[in-house]
């Protein structure tokens, strides 16, 4: 199939790709895959959260946010050795990406947002990819953060422009848009996916996957992320999900943006692990990687390990950051 990158899908084209017949949909989202980046290599992330709780969001699926009643206390701003030495480790254990998470409505400038410098160029220094999300920012601090070396800002869309009412009411779409383009306009990467499970439609999931795929050029990076219920949110009495809707959903976002990677990101506890497997089979070429996401759960190193090796992949090499390119 035609594997030309297109930033004009519709939901009906997107709802195409996701409702045909499973092995046919892996089959077409393993051929694109092929195509575009080595087939049997993952990219291992790990994620920090280096302020922890306390956010003024009301992100209906958070722990973190002040609205909910998580058992989630607030904790202040990580010194900057402690995150470096978080780095280290993970360095050690085959992570070539270092993700740094706030549980901030905006970035501020001060003494705080200057720490995250700081965690920036230390994590650079250790040869590994630094990305962080810090929620909003203007345009003049995604301008200090790429002066200091950021690889990639995380700004996820998290579902549907007509969801998104139903699950935040603190900010904007609009308000998320925004961000993601002064993160563009910096030269840092884009990292934005969303999370399914919510109680959103199958057409939900493809409006936000339209709308990622209308960014130009697509978001690098695309973790699709499966919601994990926690007690105190409100979001914590939905079923779980089918685990082949998160490979549909993995495969519709391969097709749709042959050259991103797609993350397979938060919600791997519940998942069987011959599901996972299928989701690296469909266009999934990233984990993320640590016993702990944030503040939820995630499968032991040593269970990834044994996944990664059981699927015959191999860890991705560190290789600096790998741009995007520029002409679509």
């Amino acid at each position: 199939m035609s594997t030309a990158l297109r930033h004009d899908w519709t939901i009906a084209e997107a709802r195409a790709f996701y409702d045909l017949p499973l092995f046919d949909l892996l089959d077409r989202a393993r051929a694109v895959h092929a195509q575009h980046h080595p087939k049997n290599t993952v990219q291992l992330c790990t994620l920090l959260s280096v302020k922890t709780g306390g956010c003024p969001e009301d992100c209906a699926y958070c722990p973190q946010s002040s609205h909910h009643e998580a058992a989630v206390k607030p904790e202040a701003l990580l010194q900057l050795d402690d995150v470096l030495e978080a780095a280290a480790r993970a360095k050690a254990h085959g992570a070539t990406r270092f993700c740094m998470g706030a549980a901030w409505r905006e970035v501020k400038d001060g003494p705080a947002f200057e720490r995250v410098l700081g965690m920036v160029r230390g994590v650079k220094a250790l040869g590994m990819e630094a990305c962080v999300t810090l929620g909003m920012l203007t345009e003049e601090q995604a301008a200090r953060l790429a002066e200091a070396g950021l690889d990639a800002y995380n700004h996820n869309l998290d579902t549907s422009r007509d969801y998104y009412k139903s699950i935040v009411t603190t900010r904007t779409f609009d308000q998320r848009l925004e961000t993601l383009r002064n993160v563009r306009s910096s030269g840092i990467t884009v990292c934005s996916g969303g999370i399914i499970g919510m109680g959103e439609s199958i057409d939900d999931r493809m409006a936000m996957l339209v709308e990622l795929s209308r960014l130009r050029p697509h978001p690098e990076s695309v973790p699709i992320n499966a919601l994990v219920r926690v007690a105190g949110t409100p979001l914590e009495a939905l079923p779980p999900i089918d685990p082949l809707e998160l490979v549909r959903m993995i495969a519709t976002a391969r097709l749709m943006m042959p050259q991103s990677k797609v993350r397979l990101s938060a919600g791997r506890t519940d998942l069987p692990r011959e599901a996972q497997l299928m989701c690296l089979y469909a266009g999934a070429n990233s984990i993320f990687y640590g016993d702990k996401l944030l503040t939820t759960s995630n499968p032991t190193a040593n269970d990834d390990l044994a996944l990664i090796e059981a699927a015959g992949l191999i860890p991705l090499e560190p290789a600096g950051q790998q741009a995007h390119p520029a002409a679509e």
